[in-house]
C-alpha cells in the first residue's frame, strides 16, 4: 500500500492549481440559459431558468441546512457543513440557476456554471443530499460544488418539512417513497438532461457526495438506481432509518425512566475525561482521541458517588443510564441489539438526544408508525415486549421503502461505480458501527476483502462527530480522492486529514482504509502526518 508520506504528497497536488494567466472568455448568454424554461422531460416541469451574475448567492427564504457538501470537511473546507464558520462561499462564479419540479411534487434545483472563462464547468457533474428529513434544498453544498467547477442539483425530496407540513408522511404515503430515493433519482435524471441540453454534450462523469441522511440517499442511489452515477461518497449514512430513529429515541426513554435517571449536561464532561484517562494511550498515542472506542472496556462505575450526589461523580441510576446508552437499544425478550449505542467518550454530544425526542426520530413515530400527530413519547416503554414488537413490526413494514440495506452491490460494479463511505467515531447521531456492519455484509456478499475493496472502501475517523467537529482530524476532501479513483483508477488506501483550531491545521493524520487504521512510528511529533502509517490492527 502507498505510504502515509505519498497519501499527503497526493493530496497537495490534488490542490495545486495552473498560474497561467487567462484572458478574458465570452460569458453565458441569457438567452442560452433561459431557453432551458422550454425543456422538456417527461413528469418534468421547468419553472424557471435565469442566469446569476458573479458574487455572493443568497438563498431565497425557508428551511435549508442539510447534507455535507462535496467532501467531507468542516470550517469553509470541501464539504463543510452548513451551520460551519465559511461553508457558505460568498465568491461564486455566474451560472444559470434552474428550478423545476418533479412529479408530483418534487422541487429541485440545477446550477449550470459557464461553459468557458472564469469559474467554467469542469466537464462533470455532483448531486448533493439533503440531512434529516430533507424538504429542503441544499444551497450551501450547492454553493460547494460549484465553486468547484461542478453542475451541481439538489432535491426537497418532494415536500417542504416546515412546522405546519410535519404530517407529509400521513397525508400522501407516496411521499415516503420520494423522500426516501425517489428524488434523488428523478433529480439525477433531469440534471443530466439539463446538463447535455445547455453544453452540447453529456456530463464526462457523474457523482453524488452526501452526509447523514444524504449518506442514506447515497447508499440508496448505489443500490436502487446504479446508473445515476459513476461515483458516490456516502457520509455517516442514515441507511437504516426504521431501526435508526428508535434507536435515537432510546437514549432519551434511558434518561427518562425515573427523574433519577437524568443526566445533567454539566455531568458529561466528567464522563469523557474518566473514559479518555482509561482509554486514550491505547492506541500508542495520548492525544484526547480513541482511534477505536470499541477497544475501549471502560466502566462509568468508577465515578459513582462514595455518599451524596455531588457534580464530580454520577449516582447509581445515572451510572445505569450511561451504561445502557453505551449497550444500545436491546429486544427486552431477547436481549439481541436492534440498534448500537453511542461510543465511549461521545458523551459531549448526547445532549441533544438524552434531554429531549425530537427531530426526525419523533416525527418517525407520530407520522409513519402510529400516526398519531398527538402522541407523546414518554408514553412509549421501550422495555415493554408489546411495545418493542411495534418497532419490529414498523421495520418490517417501512424497512423495504426506508432503508438502504441491501448488500448486493453487483449492478453498481459492474457499471464501473467507485463507493467511498465515511463515519467519525464519535457521532452522536448515527452509530458508526452501523457503518461497518454494512460494508461487513457487503463484503460477504460480495466475495470478500479484496473483491469488494475494489469498488467500495470505507474510511473511519477517530474523533470526529456527526459529518465533522470533534477533536479528531475530520477536514477531509473524500470527493477528491473519488475523481483519482474513478478516473485515474487510483484506488484511496489512505485519505490526508487535518484538524483546524482557530482557523490553522494544528494537526493532519491519514484516514486510512478500514479496516486498516493510522499507527504512530513513534519517533516525531504526534501531531504530523508523516509519523504514523496505516496498518490492520
Amino acid at each position: 500500500m502507498k505510504s502515509v508520506s505519498n497519501c499527503f504528497l497526493l493530496a497537495s497536488l490534488l490542490m495545486l492549481g495552473t498560474c497561467e494567466a487567462q484572458g478574458p472568455s465570452p460569458a453565458p448568454t441569457p438567452s442560452a440559459c433561459e431557453g432551458l424554461s422550454a425543456f422538456t422531460l417527461r413528469d418534468i416541469t421547468i419553472t424557471s431558468a435565469r442566469l446569476v451574475g458573479p458574487g455572493e448567492f443568497v438563498p431565497p427564504a425557508g428551511p435549508g441546512g442539510g447534507s455535507r457538501g462535496p467532501g467531507g470537511g468542516r470550517s469553509g473546507r470541501p464539504g463543510a457543513p452548513p451551520d460551519a464558520p465559511g461553508a457558505t462561499v460568498k465568491a461564486l462564479p455566474a451560472f444559470c440557476r434552474v428550478t423545476g419540479v418533479g412529479s408530483p411534487h418534487i422541487n429541485f434545483e440545477v446550477w449550470l456554471p459557464a461553459p468557458t472563462g472564469p469559474g467554467a464547468w469542469n466537464g462533470k457533474f455532483n448531486g448533493v443530499g439533503n440531512g434529516g428529513l430533507a424538504g429542503f434544498i441544499a444551497y450551501p453544498a450547492m454553493m460547494q460544488a460549484l465553486a468547484r467547477g461542478y453542475a451541481t442539483a439538489s432535491t426537497d425530496t418532494g415536500h417542504t418539512n416546515r412546522p405546519e407540513d410535519q404530517d407529509w408522511p400521513m397525508r400522501d404515503p407516496a411521499l415516503i417513497t420520494d423522500f426516501a430515493s425517489r428524488g434523488i433519482h428523478v433529480t439525477a435524471v433531469a440534471a443530466k438532461r439539463l446538463v447535455e441540453t445547455y453544453y452540447g454534450r453529456p456530463p464526462a462523469r457523474s457523482y453524488f457526495t452526501g452526509c447523514s441522511g444524504g449518506g442514506g440517499q447515497a447508499l440508496s442511489e448505489a443500490q436502487r438506481h446504479p446508473a445515476d452515477y459513476d461515483g458516490i461518497v456516502a457520509g455517516a449514512p442514515a441507511n437504516y432509518p426504521t431501526q435508526m430513529w428508535p434507536g435515537e429515541m432510546y437514549s432519551a426513554y434511558v434518561t427518562h425512566r425515573t427523574p433519577a435517571h437524568l443526566l445533567p449536561r454539566e455531568k458529561l464532561p466528567i464522563i469523557t475525561s474518566a473514559a479518555l484517562a482509561a482509554c486514550d494511550a491505547k492506541d500508542g498515542v495520548k492525544d484526547g482521541v480513541l482511534d477505536d472506542p470499541r477497544q475501549c472496556h471502560f466502566n462509568p462505575a468508577v465515578l459513582a458517588c462514595k455518599g451524596a450526589d455531588a457534580p464530580d461523580c454520577l449516582t447509581a441510576a445515572q451510572v445505569d443510564s450511561v451504561k445502557k446508552i453505551y449497550e444500545g437499544l436491546k429486544d427486552p425478550s431477547s436481549g439481541a441489539r436492534f440498534w448500537p449505542g453511542f461510543e465511549i467518550s461521545s458523551e459531549l454530544g448526547w445532549p441533544g438526544h438524552i434531554l429531549d425526542a425530537g427531530g426526525p426520530p419523533l416525527s418517525y413515530f407520530k407520522y409513519m408508525v402510529l400516526r398519531d400527530p398527538r402522541w407523546d413519547w414518554k408514553t412509549f416503554d421501550f422495555g415493554d415486549p408489546k411495545s418493542f414488537a411495534v418497532l419490529v413490526d414498523a421495520s418490517r413494514r417501512l424497512g423495504p421503502v426506508l432503508d438502504s440495506i441491501d448488500p448486493d452491490l453487483t449492478p453498481f460494479k459492474q457499471r464501473g461505480g467507485k463507493l467511498i463511505a465515511y463515519h467519525g467515531w464519535l457521532d452522536q447521531n448515527i452509530s458508526p458501527r452501523n457503518t461497518i456492519a454494512y460494508y461487513e455484509r457487503v463484503k460477504e456478499r460480495m466475495g470478500g476483502e479484496r473483491d469488494t475493496q475494489s469498488f467500495f472502501r470505507l474510511f473511519m475517523v477517530p474523533g470526529m462527530g456527526h459529518c465533522g467537529g470533534g477533536p479528531g482530524t475530520s477536514t477531509f476532501d473524500a470527493l477528491a480522492a473519488l475523481e483519482q479513483w474513478v478516473e485515474q483508477g487510483t484506488a484511496p488506501n489512505c485519505i490526508a486529514a487535518s484538524r483546524v483550531a482557530d482557523g490553522k491545521v494544528d494537526r493532519t493524520r491519514p484516514l486510512c482504509v478500514y479496516p486498516m487504521v493510522a499507527v504512530y512510528r513513534r519517533s516525531g511529533s504526534t501531531d504530523e502526518a508523516a509519523n504514523f502509517e496505516c496498518r490492520v490492527p
